[in-house]
């Protein structure tokens, strides 16, 4: 079989050079009268990625935004976490308290003669009851399943301990400003060890620093911010 030509009249004319698509019938329309309205002060806004700067008193970065730097005073001030803090250990202190009152208040007192030839006397000495021993046993057992389930998972899912949510903020990660979950949230806890061996004064970091930050919250990459 041979090719057959096409058909004349019946394929579109091929595009200008260019690849431009050919104007309308007429031609474009003439600009308005007066012409087109002159640019905002300022200039046009840059496309998204760009480094436009807004105007006073417009649009304000927010929390979560990548890249968006947050003012100081955005951060929760030492003064709350210290408050949370005090707080959130109040029923450790508890705890503990009470299981050392039944220790202190069970002792057991035991006397022995002496019956050997020295003729010493009597000897008496005070021990722990079983009670009492009993008691501090608990008390240990109760305040880890405090500290796990306050500062391990209750902070870890929602970002704020019993204090955090007394005092109205929370931990989040700076990368995704959500909570950091079980797992960090227990090992910020033990990160906390390096705050208190440079003498406590990693706890006193967020006094200067610009995210009020401990040295623990900049190991883990997290932040304290309000509700």
């Amino acid at each position: 079989m041979t090719d057959q030509p096409p058909p004349p009249g019946n394929f579109p004319p091929p595009p200008p050079p260019g690849g431009y698509p050919p104007p309308p019938p007429g031609g474009y329309p003439p600009p308005p009268p007066g012409g087109y309205p002159p640019p905002p002060p300022g200039g046009y806004p840059a496309p998204p990625g760009g480094s436009f700067q807004p105007p006073h008193g417009g649009f304000q970065p927010q929390a979560g935004m990548p890249g968006a730097p947050l003012p100081k005073e955005s951060y929760t001030p030492w003064f709350t976490r210290v408050l949370a803090w005090v707080i959130d250990f109040i029923p450790i202190l508890l705890i503990e308290g009470i299981a050392w009152a039944i220790l202190v208040g069970t002792q057991e007192t035991v006397c022995i003669t002496d019956v050997s030839e020295y003729e010493l006397g009597e000897f008496c000495a005070s021990g722990a009851s079983t009670l009492g021993q009993a008691a501090v046993i608990l008390a240990s057992v109760v305040i880890l399943a405090y500290v796990i389930w306050n500062f391990g998972y209750r902070q870890g899912t929602t970002g704020s301990s019993v204090g955090k949510s007394l005092m109205k903020f929370r931990v989040v990660s700076e990368k995704t400003w959500q909570p950091i979950g079980f797992g960090l949230s227990i090992v910020r806890q033990l990160a906390h060890v390096i705050d208190a061996a440079i003498c406590y004064i990693g706890y006193l970091f967020p006094l200067w620093d610009a995210k009020r930050q401990t040295l623990a919250d900049k190991i883990m990459t997290t932040v304290c911010v309000p509700l």
